[in-house]
């Protein structure tokens, strides 16, 4: 307990002022996020990931925070994860690639004496839609790392409730790690998480999840890890709706994501992040709760209803016109009325 507290400390205060300093190399180096509005330096993934990694093993080797083979290997896994997101954020990357490198890890993090071939395999699939999921979450300021925070919390507990106290310390190291770097990426960011933090953020703690949900019923697990990662999984249903309605390509980016939306609902930068980190929270609560069991695992379908009714009333607010479309139409509505 005195040991998960220290190492938080540590990991909160080593990833503020890492990710303070990462920030004018990657200027120099030209490391930027132009997806949004204004290139966002990044770097600040590659700082939690740093300091998880090293807060996690240097308790490992002092023996004061030891952990166990599962999450050692959980922990490389994430790792190599992180490095295959660095090479995306330095040069650009096909889809494949990160997908296939995602599997592969997460094929490795899965505990297959517990969840059998069939189980695992299912496992494998969720790991890395959620994984994928967080990276497309790394959309607004502060959304990942807060929704990424929250959902280490939740996982942590239920882990600390198998008494997996290795992985409770990782994901209490990791929330801490992204608390950090939320000092610095809050709406007006100054540093990026990018695909380095995002994929490994993901890959984590779907990873933890599966192996603290590992030996219980499989459709209980299922609505437990959903509800965990219900805001991930909204934002990338919302998008895949909107491009397939609008008949646009999926893997194009554009403005149809949550934060998006409610940006066009009037909220603030600041404001649509409280609110989907509120309904992050929210969702989590629900799955850590019949993870205890002290709800009823038909508790996920309420997270479910809630996630899919926010899609579609968000489905409902118009996507804005580009400004190439509306000089287009400005053009036409000139010649009409001049002919």
């Amino acid at each position: 307990m005195l040991y998960g507290i220290a190492a938080a400390t540590a990991a909160l205060f080593l990833s503020a002022v890492l990710t303070a300093l990462v920030r004018a190399p990657a200027l120099r180096l030209k490391l930027l996020d132009r997806r949004r509005q204004r290139p966002l330096p990044l770097g600040g993934g590659a700082a939690v990931v740093l300091v998880t990694c090293l807060v996690a093993a240097a308790g490992d080797v002092t023996g004061t925070g030891p952990l166990d083979a599962d999450t050692v290997r959980l922990l490389v896994a994430g790792a190599a994860v992180a490095a295959l997101g660095l090479v995306a954020d330095v040069r650009r990357v096909k889809a494949r690639f990160l997908l296939g490198g995602t599997a592969v890890a997460a094929a490795c993090a899965v505990p297959y004496a517990e969840t059998g071939v069939v189980g695992g395999s299912a496992a494998v699939c969720w790991i890395v839609a959620v994984t994928l999921a967080f990276r497309a979450l790394d959309h607004a300021d502060g959304l990942a790392a807060t929704v990424g925070m929250v959902t280490a919390f939740g996982v942590g507990v239920c882990a600390a409730a198998e008494v997996l106290d290795g992985l409770a310390v990782l994901l209490s190291v990791l929330a801490a790690a992204l608390t950090g770097f939320l000092m610095h990426n809050w709406h007006p960011a100054r540093v990026g998480l990018g695909a380095c933090g995002s994929l490994f953020a993901g890959f984590t703690l779907a990873a933890a999840a599966v192996v603290t949900r590992a030996g219980h019923e499989g459709a209980a697990s299922a609505g437990v890890l959903f509800a965990l990662a219900a805001v991930a999984g909204a934002d990338v249903l919302l998008v895949v709706l909107a491009r397939r309605l609008g008949g646009r390509p999926l893997l194009r980016g554009g403005p149809d994501h949550l934060a998006h939306r409610l940006r066009r609902l009037g909220l603030t930068p600041q404001g649509a992040t409280v609110v989907l980190g509120a309904g992050a929270s929210a969702a989590v609560v629900v799955g850590v709760l019949v993870h205890l069991g002290r709800m009823a695992p038909t508790g996920a379908l309420w997270v479910a209803a809630g996630a899919l009714a926010a899609v579609l009333l968000l489905l409902r607010v118009k996507r804005p016109q580009s400004r190439r479309t509306a000089s287009v139409q400005v053009r036409t509505q000139l010649r009409v009325r001049n002919g």
